[in-house]
């Protein structure tokens, strides 16, 4: 896959996503990196939080599914970010509607199945506001 989004910016820090569908997980950090993020993956929230409480790194951005193993929930753990990180955007993901989820009050949401151009545009819209995003285009090797 290649995507092609132009006016995205370096991405200043890590984006950290949470997902437990691997192929899911997998895909939006092939998407991001393509974009140029550099993205760490995490199956449930517990460790997401342990990472970000103990890591180095810069967070630029959280992408969270809502529906999570383990002890914390998508929305529990925005909540948490808002909290101790309120300069940290996140993005929660959920094949529910937001408004059964009790989103913090700066949370995206993205409904699954989401478009990767849904994907891309919410996140350049999180870390770069202002700044207009193109459409998707092809990758030279896939023009007929």
């Amino acid at each position: 896959m290649k995507v092609n989004f132009d006016g995205v910016l370096p991405i200043d820090g890590e984006i950290v996503i949470v997902e437990d569908e691997v192929t899911l997980c997998e895909l939006m950090a092939d998407i991001l990196g393509e974009i140029g993020a550099e993205c760490v993956a995490f199956t449930n929230a517990d460790d997401a939080l342990v990472y970000i409480l103990q890591s180095h790194a810069k967070c630029a951005l959280i992408v969270i599914d809502h529906g999570l193993p383990g002890q914390i929930m998508g929305a529990e753990l925005a909540a948490m970010i808002e909290v101790k990180w309120p300069e940290i955007p996140a993005i929660i993901t959920s094949g529910w509607t937001a408004e059964y989820l009790n989103l913090p009050a700066d949370t995206r949401f993205l409904q699954k199945p989401w478009s990767i151009e849904g994907l891309v545009t919410t996140v350049a819209e999180l870390l770069q506001p202002g700044i207009p995003v193109t459409k998707i285009s092809p990758h030279p090797s896939e023009q007929h």
